[in-house]
């Protein structure tokens, strides 16, 4: 008999089954069912847990075997990529446009994949969480103030899992995502999470970590310090052209 994925109760404080219980085909798939309130959410990702399902689904979470990291000191632009934002005059800015940037990472087509994930629940849920301090954006806005790419996610402690990024020009999310891991690293937040792989983030600088390696190294981030409520000011404004040149230290 195949294997199947948990199914998690109604109550929100329930915990999750162990990790080491995802299922290998699909991989990762660990629980079905449960809700997508602040504390759930909280408590998945403090487990390398996320959750990932199409409209007319149940609620499904994952932790896949490897995990794809960035180290946030190590993010690759290629050179020919660094040339052209020398006279860059995009900037970045973080928590001006969260559902702006959830709304285009919805709407953005992707290869091999029909319609999207972020569903009108997904949406409540991270609005939700925004509100409530702990879901963030890095907005990308070109010299006309339109946005031209962006990236979202949660953090909790020092650790940051990103979730979905988008470009509306050329070049949006990898400034989004470099720009995020620029600012991380100065804060002293060593990695980021990016989930599963693919070719694009893998040539970007990711990492294919194991899993039990991923957790540990989010046991101890998650559980310090962070810096909850808007980023706003903390992130402050950095001009993308400041990404031409390597991180310092």
């Amino acid at each position: 008999m195949p294997a199947r994925p948990c199914f998690l109760p109604s109550d929100r404080y329930a915990p999750f089954p162990p990790v080491a219980a995802a299922l290998r085909e699909p991989d990762g798939l660990l629980a079905v069912g449960g809700d997508l309130s602040t504390p759930r959410l909280l408590e998945a990702y403090r487990n390398g847990i996320f959750p990932w399902y199409s409209q007319g689904q149940p609620i499904l979470w994952w932790s896949p075997d490897p995990r794809l990291v960035f180290r946030t000191d190590a993010v690759r632009l290629s050179s020919r990529f660094r040339r052209s934002l020398r006279h860059s005059g995009w900037q970045v800015r973080a928590d001006t446009a969260f559902a702006a940037v959830l709304d285009a990472c919805a709407g953005i087509p992707r290869p091999g994949q029909h319609g999207t994930w972020i569903t009108p629940e997904m949406r409540r849920a991270y609005v939700q969480l925004h509100r409530a301090g702990h879901a963030h954006s890095i907005e990308v806005f070109d010299t006309e103030g339109a946005l031209a790419g962006g990236i979202y996610g949660v953090a909790i402690g020092r650790m940051f899992f990103g979730e979905s990024m988008f470009s509306a020009r050329s070049g949006g999310s990898k400034v989004a995502l470099a720009a995020l891991a620029r600012r991380l690293h100065g804060w002293g937040w060593p990695l980021l999470d990016a989930q599963v792989g693919n070719p694009h983030l893998y040539f970007l600088g990711g990492e294919a970590w194991p899993r039990a390696r991923f957790l540990e190294a989010v046991s101890e981030l998650a559980a310090g310090p962070g810096l909850e409520g808007p980023w706003t000011a903390a992130f402050g404004v950095l001009a993308a052209a400041e990404l031409a040149a390597p991180a310092a230290g």
